[in-house]
């Protein structure tokens, strides 16, 4: 069965998932990227265990948003997939998922603490810390894990899709980080600063463990990039798939 799909997600989602090992986001396979057609009421995603060297366009399947059924590829789809499927669910705004397991943003994920905002690196991007979830419960893990990993994601947002618009990553306890955004490739973005502001903020609570800029310098750097009055960058100069 084929499914159509809008044109440049399938090759977008495939971009992607090569760029995990690029950008030095995963050992072995440990990373996918899906991105999503609402339209169609599907989306794309890295096949479960496929070395990254070796995923190519046929690779990708196609699963339906729905129910979670997979409507083309010959292929399982990521273990994760279900996680991406919830989040798609619960904010409709978001276009693209990024799951790495990423070393340093992982070691907060495994300390069970919010990536902090420690200074402009961070707030250019996460109006806020980067939250972690509470630990999964035995009953979460035992069934539906997967889904359930994106439900304690949702729950702990609120289910807000405007929070999750201006924190648009976080970290499942014990386990690593969830990013999105707009498209595939701007939730792997995410996903590389993700993991670079967990890097920094380790550095700086070693030097120092009260860190804290003030609220308005945070403030400025986030508005400078995103809201009404933002002004960085050259929007005709990129891409939205």
């Amino acid at each position: 069965m084929t499914v159509a799909v809008r044109d440049g997600l399938r090759q977008a989602v495939l971009d992607a998932n090569l760029a995990i090992p690029q950008v030095g986001l995963a050992t072995l396979t440990w990373g996918n990227v899906s991105g999503v057609d609402r339209e169609a009421g599907v989306f794309v995603i890295k096949p479960s265990g496929v070395p990254y060297e070796d995923l190519t366009l046929d690779h990708l399947v196609t699963v339906r948003l729905s129910d979670g059924e997979v409507v083309e590829g010959d292929l399982r789809p990521s273990t994760d997939t279900e996680t991406h499927r919830c989040l798609y669910l619960a904010f409709p705004s978001i276009g693209g998922v990024t799951h790495t397991h990423s070393t340093h943003a992982v070691a907060f994920a495994q300390a069970r603490r919010e990536i902090p905002v420690l200074g402009t690196t961070h707030a250019d991007t996460f109006n806020g810390p980067v939250p972690c979830t509470p630990d999964l419960t035995a009953d979460q893990c035992r069934k539906d894990y997967e889904y359930n990993t994106g439900r304690v994601i949702v729950d702990m947002l609120n289910a807000d899709d405007q929070k999750a618009a201006e924190v648009p990553g976080a970290l499942v306890a014990g386990h690593g980080p969830f990013t999105w955004g707009g498209s595939a490739r701007k939730s792997l973005e995410h996903a590389i600063i993700c993991e670079a502001v967990a890097d920094i903020a380790l550095h700086t609570m070693a030097l120092d463990p009260a860190a804290a800029p003030p609220p308005h310098l945070l403030h400025r750097h986030y508005t400078r990039k995103h809201g009404p009055d933002a002004y960085y960058g050259n929007p005709d100069m990129t891409t939205s798939v």
